[in-house]
């Protein structure tokens, strides 16, 4: 790496900040994201890399009265019984440490809102609030091209620009949640959105002002580390 290429201290430090600091956000201000902060997030994000530059991604970023409509419908569909009809393959099995994050993120939040648990109606409550998209302002549907479902490519794309929305997002101040309780019923996310047939539906972004009273939005999620994730070969022999 030349001195030219070299990130400088401060460069890397502004990374690390937003890397380490971001948290999802699953509470948020009622005041709109202007449209011109979200097409600079969103230009930001297009950096993000994809296999061979295929770049299979698009965006159907939706507030207002059709988010509402998303919303509403969501709900309706899901207390009625409707089953679930995410686009994207779910997990046939969760292995048991799988799970234990999973419920380890649950109990945290659960705790600092104060459901117990035998709060039935508070823990439907919060349910709710994920087919709501937990009553962001925005709504960032991520989509990518359906001539190449069926690849897993594509969806690793798609996580990539997700990763990439999100710390861009933080950067300037606004909170995420990735979420696919929001596009549980998929037929109502795009009949609201407008989303065309020839996309497949990967997830959505819940968008917007963080409330810094909200109390989950103080939660931080245990992570792996470095020892726990990565294997390191054929470093025993450096100096």
């Amino acid at each position: 790496m030349t001195e030219e290429t070299t990130p400088s201290p401060d460069a890397m430090a502004g990374y690390d900040a937003i890397v380490r600091g971001r948290r999802s956000i699953r509470g948020f201000l009622d005041k709109p994201v202007p449209r011109a902060v979200l097409e600079d997030v969103l230009a930001l994000a297009l950096r993000a890399p994809s296999s061979h530059n295929t770049q299979p991604w698009n965006f159907t970023v939706v507030t207002g009265e059709a988010l509402d409509r998303i919303r509403a419908g969501n709900v309706e569909r899901n207390l009625a019984g409707v089953p679930d009809s995410r686009e994207f393959r779910k997990d046939a099995v969760q292995g048991p440490q799988h799970r234990a994050r999973q419920i380890e993120v649950a109990k945290q939040l659960f705790g600092v809102m104060g459901i117990a648990r035998e709060d039935k109606d508070g823990r439907l409550d919060w349910v709710l609030r994920g087919f709501r998209q937990f009553d962001a302002p925005v709504s960032i549907i991520v989509t990518y091209d359906r001539e190449l479902h069926g690849s897993d490519i594509a969806p690793f794309d798609c996580g990539a620009v997700t990763n990439a929305i999100v710390n861009a997002a933080w950067s300037r101040g606004l909170g995420c949640v990735i979420n696919s309780q929001g596009i549980m019923q998929s037929p109502v996310v795009r009949e609201h959105a407008g989303i065309a047939e020839d996309q497949v539906i990967m997830i959505c972004i819940a968008l917007g002002w963080p409330d810094e009273t909200f109390p989950a939005n103080t939660v931080i999620s245990n992570r792996k580390s470095v020892a726990e994730a990565t294997r390191f070969v054929g470093f025993d022999k450096q100096g």
